[in-house]
């Protein structure tokens, strides 16, 4: 293995695994809006998405909490989907091969999105893989959660139960 290659692996490993402990908060402002291609081929805004609750979820192909959790989102988007809720999966490699390989693996209903170039990552100030983000049904930011634990999942569920009573 190469230098760059093993600084890469390196990094990447500290970045999935330094959170000994998941950070969450709640966030309030505007979401900032982006444009994405997804694994359909189709372009994806954030803000045609208005009127749903979102839950953008940041993760990589080399993160284990990230695959762990994959599962699970799913779930939670067949289950709240028909309620007004939509879940992007935001990979964030610089080339979608290797989010590709994972999800044959571990297929997926809801969208995923490539921010290939990491715009959309920088925007929203990703340090920490997974992060998941959550928006309500008027584009506002809701809330912020950094890293993820098995049984985190029930915290994502009473959140989008929550934002989902508001919309209505």
């Amino acid at each position: 293995m190469n230098t760059k290659k093993l600084l890469i692996l390196v990094v990447s490993a500290f970045l999935c695994f330094s959170l000994t402990s998941t950070h969450a908060k709640d966030l309030k402002g505007p979401a900032k809006d982006f444009t994405l291609k997804s694994n359909t081929g189709k372009n994806i805004r954030l803000k045609d998405l208005r009127g749903q609750v979102v839950m953008l979820n940041f993760w990589a192909s080399w993160c284990a909490p990230c695959r762990e959790e994959m599962p699970l989102l799913d779930k939670l988007y067949q289950r709240y989907n028909p309620s007004g809720f939509q879940l992007l999966g935001v990979n964030v490699e610089a080339d979608p091969k290797d989010a590709d390989k994972l999800l044959k693996k571990i297929p997926v209903s809801f969208p995923i999105l490539y921010d290939t170039s990491s715009q959309v990552s920088e925007a929203y100030k990703v340090a920490a893989m997974p992060t998941t983000v959550l928006i309500d049904c008027d584009g506002n930011l809701a809330y912020l959660h950094k890293g993820y634990k098995p049984g985190e999942e029930k915290i994502y569920q009473s959140k989008v139960k929550e934002l989902l009573r508001q919309c209505r």
